[in-house]
């Protein structure tokens, strides 16, 4: 065998191998960067506000009244000093909580026990309008995240 085919074959061999481990390392390159961008998974998923029944004030009423932040990625996301906003600037500052992959907290308006699950923001007086209002998510860099409108003159939209 020549020098030059044994260098040939030396050559291709290394091409080849450093072109499946581009491969291989490729999937988890794109893990890392989902990681770095689980802020852009979490939404709101749900909102009520309007409480059924009668707006009476009762704790029971303002329970009823919630929005939903729901955890659309596999990784868990650090909450910690992010906000949730009413469109008359009443805002949640969420506080010590991470949301697990794939779950869901529901913040109510009134007051309880926060859980893995519900959150309250102890308030005594309705956040959200029943007719029309918008909510936003923010992150601890006061990044929006995620808006939702509903009612006359807004739009629905998600960033």
């Amino acid at each position: 065998m020549s020098a030059f085919s044994a260098t040939s074959r030396i050559a291709a061999t290394v091409l080849t191998a450093g072109a499946l481990v581009s491969v291989v390392a490729l999937p988890a390159g794109a893990q890392d960067n989902d990681r770095h961008h689980s802020r852009d998974r979490v939404v709101i998923s749900d909102v009520q506000a309007n409480s059924p029944g009668r707006d009476n004030g009762s704790n029971r009423s303002l329970n009823a009244e919630w929005v939903e932040i729901t955890n659309q990625s596999r990784r868990s996301v650090n909450l910690d000093d992010w906000t949730l906003r009413a469109a008359d600037g009443t805002r949640y500052r969420f506080d010590d909580v991470r949301l697990a992959g794939r779950a869901t907290v529901r913040v109510h308006t009134g007051v309880g026990r926060d859980t893995r699950t519900d959150l309250y923001q102890d308030r005594r007086h309705y956040v959200w309008g029943n007719y029309s209002d918008t909510a936003t998510l923010r992150d601890d860099r006061g990044r929006t995240v995620d808006t939702e409108s509903w009612g006359r003159g807004h739009h629905h939209y998600r960033r």
